[in-house]
């Protein structure tokens, strides 16, 4: 059956001089809710704002102790829960929306730290992920999209053990 249709797909191929891949493919038309094009322009100009954005750890530390600041944790709440930054909030990167946002950070002035699983090495709680699919890269990149320009991100490789940030796990409820 599928000689057949093989043979049917070239025939009709020949006869339309199209290419048998051509002819099975499926184009599903445009969809302005997916915008590859833009998505590219925003992350472009995300990249060249998160240039000198990229904090050390005490740096991080002092402007995390400045009210008004938050430290924003886009991991699930299951990697959360297990450890994460004393005084983090956490809002899982898939659930960032302009609701969400709204919400979380009224205020797009609000100062914003980020970190993510690559800047902790060798835990369990924070699972390493390729350097180009870093969280703290599509993170910044979201929070841009949405107008967010006060971010900063931990720049360095921290060890859990010996790190002067305060790690704290979720308290399981009974």
């Amino acid at each position: 059956m599928k000689y057949a249709a093989l043979v049917l797909a070239i025939s009709v191929a020949f006869a339309f001089k199209a290419t048998p891949a051509e002819l099975t493919s499926k184009d599903p038309g445009p969809n302005p809710q997916i915008d590859i094009n833009g998505y590219l322009k925003v992350s472009e100009e995300a990249a060249k704002h998160r240039e000198e954005r990229r904090v050390t750890e005490e740096e991080f530390i002092n402007m995390s102790a400045e009210p008004g600041t938050i430290i924003l944790d886009a991991r699930s709440k299951a990697m959360f829960d297990l450890l994460h930054i004393k005084g983090a909030i956490n809002l899982n990167f898939s659930d960032i929306t302009v609701d969400s946002l709204k919400q979380t950070i009224p205020d797009k002035n609000t100062r914003i730290l980020i970190y993510c699983n690559n800047n902790f090495p060798n835990s369990p709680a924070f699972l390493t992920k390729m350097p180009t699919a870093s969280l703290n890269i599509s993170t910044y990149i979201a929070l841009y999209n949405y107008g967010y320009r006060n971010v900063y991100e931990l720049g360095p490789k921290v060890d859990p053990k010996t790190s002067k940030l305060t790690l704290v796990s979720t308290p399981k409820r009974k």
